[in-house]
């Protein structure tokens, strides 16, 4: 888009007024008939484009075995980052205790459960060949998307759905636990809180269930290396869907396995976020992506270990297409390992079926690589048990954290204190800054593209309406509508309401004089002029899409006020004007992060700001905009108290103790009247 100064006499631009309407609700609420073509044009592009970016973007940097190894640690330390699990939790008693069994011919089933961590447990059965002579080779099977209940709908878990595949590795000589998963267990957690519950801060806590399965098939193995029956130095992983994701994790993670078959539990970054895949899965699947990885590279970090990509030709929501390029990335690595012989690709017909064909070569391979032989299998894979025989337990404890795991397992930050000094406060104001820039606002583009504005001005008394259309992050041209002076010097001042609609309306000033404030109206992607379809599904997987992108929506949309600033700035009326940004509720919080990055912004005018990117209890809606990690490092009172170290902050609010923080910091440091705090008009 070329710049273009266009003097149309009878433009007219919406008028703003100082009190801001900001109801995050008007959006939802748009009519069926708003054309919203435009918007979604751009949002598709723009993940397509993204994805371009980060598409095998880690595996096609390595050349080398040494570039390899050089990276692999930090690598898997990233994975463990955004698994919600670096610091490593700490390795807890276990407490393992079997509660039944059952006998058959050829083996036998201990009914057990044991806790990952305190209070969490993780129901199990262990499946154990009889007439061991030694000590024999396991495999951690880890369940999928599959349960049983009984009549008066009382979970039996998902180990119950899967037991087929215990009971066959058992009569093949192999122990097997089958673990139950977070959600679909006796103790039923949660694992779609933004699939559709709207828990859209489990990002802002850096929260994933993946994590809390990978953690449980870790412990897992800590329990099967325990076992006398169990040979330490023979452990394989397998499970398919959900379990297939699982074994990803797991065998990533922990060198202890010697050998993986992840079956339908993977494909790449353009089939979930281009080809839309991610709308078939929950959130299990998925790490909090924050240093933007494809999946190959989660695939090569068990590499030169034995590893066989198992899956079927027509499985939609695991497509062949994505398969083979996490195969072909993962193959480079095995290859400058000289391990190319230690991978392996099985495709068979079908969709997504646990399959005799998937279940043979999961088989063939463990007994390759854990027994060194390749027997003739003659047995079918198939269930000997009801259900309600498999469960562990008879009443449920009362002391689970299972079903909260979401508000603890990742650790918030600390309360911050007040600091005693301008030393003091250095410290932590500079390490949330670098926690903020690599962190949460990581997924930003490391370098703007040309803003590219386009102008249209009319007159309207001793004033000049500007529309300034700008690219704020590409494909996105976004839209600023401003009044400036006509004559005179530029403006030493600027407002700018960010607005969650485009319905905004301000009052010229009625002083003449080139120096009075000038006004300005903007509302980031998504909103107002750049609308996409509003339907809730969509908005929540657009969101999700995002989080695998590195970034959240609206993180995005903080970049975007940056660049509405950077665009007024080009105006020759507001070169050098100080700007006043003033928002409302989401919007509110948004402003704050857009003010620690640009340096003109010396005044906030704040009303409703959500009090955390937290919710009080699950249950609430009344939470901040989800900020990629943002929790796990500082909250909304800590920004403030940052934003008022060059800028004045005025907070409307019905509860004004809740910004007590930022206050007692401004007093500590001597910044008199930087953050003021007023109840909300009524």
């Amino acid at each position: 888009m070329n710049r273009r100064f266009n003097i149309v006499i009878l433009l007219l631009a919406p008028c703003l007024c100082a009190s801001v309407v900001n109801s995050p609700a008007r959006a939802a609420e748009q009519p069926a008939k708003i054309d919203t073509r435009r918007g979604d044009a751009m949002i598709g592009d723009y993940f397509a484009a993204e994805t371009a970016k980060l598409e095998g973007a880690v595996i096609k940097d390595i050349r080398t075995k040494e570039d390899w190894l050089g990276r692999k640690d930090e690598l898997r330390r990233q994975l463990y980052e955004m698994l919600g699990l670096d610091p490593l939790p700490e390795r807890t008693p276990l407490n393992p205790v079997v509660t039944g069994t059952l006998d058959h011919p050829e083996f036998t089933v201990e009914k057990l459960h044991f806790q990952s961590r305190p209070k969490l447990y993780v129901t199990a059965n262990l499946y154990i060949p009889k007439g061991l002579k030694k000590p024999a080779p396991a495999v951690l099977y880890v369940c999928g998307h599959g349960n049983e209940r009984t009549k008066d709908n009382v979970s039996l878990g998902s180990k119950t759905k899967y037991q087929h595949h215990g009971a066959w590795l058992a009569r093949q000589g192999y122990v097997c636990l089958i673990l139950d998963t977070l959600q679909l267990a006796e103790i039923e957690g949660l694992h779609h809180g933004t699939y559709h519950k709207d828990m859209f801060w489990w990002y802002s806590r850096g929260y994933t269930p993946a994590g809390v399965e990978a953690w449980n098939g870790i412990r897992a193995l800590d329990y099967l290396q325990s076992r006398k029956e169990v040979d330490p130095e023979r452990l394989g992983v397998t499970g398919r869907s959900g379990g297939g994701a699982s074994s990803w994790w797991i065998a990533a993670l922990d060198e202890r396995v010697k050998a993986a078959v992840p079956v339908a539990g993977i494909t790449d970054l353009r089939n979930h976020v281009v080809d839309g895949v991610i709308e078939g899965h929950c959130d299990c699947m998925f790490q909090i992506n924050t240093y933007g990885w494809d999946y190959g590279t989660l695939a090569a970090l068990i590499a030169p270990r034995p590893l066989l990509l198992s899956n079927t030709d027509d499985d939609r929501i695991f497509p062949l297409d994505g398969v083979e390029r996490v195969h072909w990335q993962t193959r480079k690595i095995y290859g400058l390992l000289g391990a190319a012989k230690d991978l392996g690709l099985q495709i068979s017909w079908g969709g997504h079926l646990d399959t005799q064909e998937l279940q043979v070569a999961a088989l063939r391979w463990l007994n390759l690589h854990l027994k060194k032989a390749d027997p003739k299998i003659e047995i079918a894979a198939v269930k000997m048990f009801e259900p309600a025989q498999l469960k562990v337990f008879d009443k449920l404890p009362e002391d689970e954290l299972n079903t909260t795991a979401h508000e603890w397992f990742v650790p918030m930050a600390a309360k911050p204190k007040v600091p005693a000094d301008a030393s003091e406060w250095a410290t932590m104001r500079d390490a949330w800054r670098t926690n903020l820039d690599e962190k949460v606002f990581r997924g930003w583009r490391a370098e703007a593209v040309p803003l590219e504005e386009e102008e249209r001005r009319s007159r309207s008394g001793r004033k000049l309406a500007i529309n300034l259309t700008f690219e704020s992050d590409s494909p996105f041209e976004l839209t600023v509508l401003a009044d400036v002076p006509r004559e005179g010097k530029p403006a030493k001042s600027l407002r700018l309401l960010v607005a969650a609609d485009d319905g905004y309306s301000w009052t010229l000033s009625s002083d003449p004089s080139a120096t009075s404030p000038a006004n300005a109206g903007f509302t980031p992607r998504g909103l107002g002029h750049v609308l996409w379809d509003q339907t809730p599904k969509r908005q929540t997987q657009h969101q999700r899409r995002f989080m695998l992108l590195g970034q959240t929506l609206a993180g995005q949309q903080v970049y975007d006020i940056r660049r509405a600033i950077q665009a007024l700035h080009t105006l020759p009326e507001l070169k050098d004007a100080k700007v006043t940004l003033v928002a409302e509720g989401p919007m509110a919080a948004l402003a704050v992060y857009a003010a620690l990055y640009e340096p003109s912004v010396d005044r906030l005018e704040l009303t409703n700001v959500p009090r955390s990117h937290m919710p009080k209890d699950s249950a609430s809606k009344d939470f901040a905009p989800a900020l990629l990690n943002v929790l796990k490092y500082l909250d909304l009172p800590q920004a403030v108290a940052m934003a008022a170290v060059r800028a004045t902050v005025v907070i409307y609010d019905d509860e004004p103790a809740k910004w007590q923080y930022p206050v007692d910091v401004a007093k500590a440091l001597g910044w008199k009247d930087r953050v003021v705090l007023e109840k909300r008009a009524k």
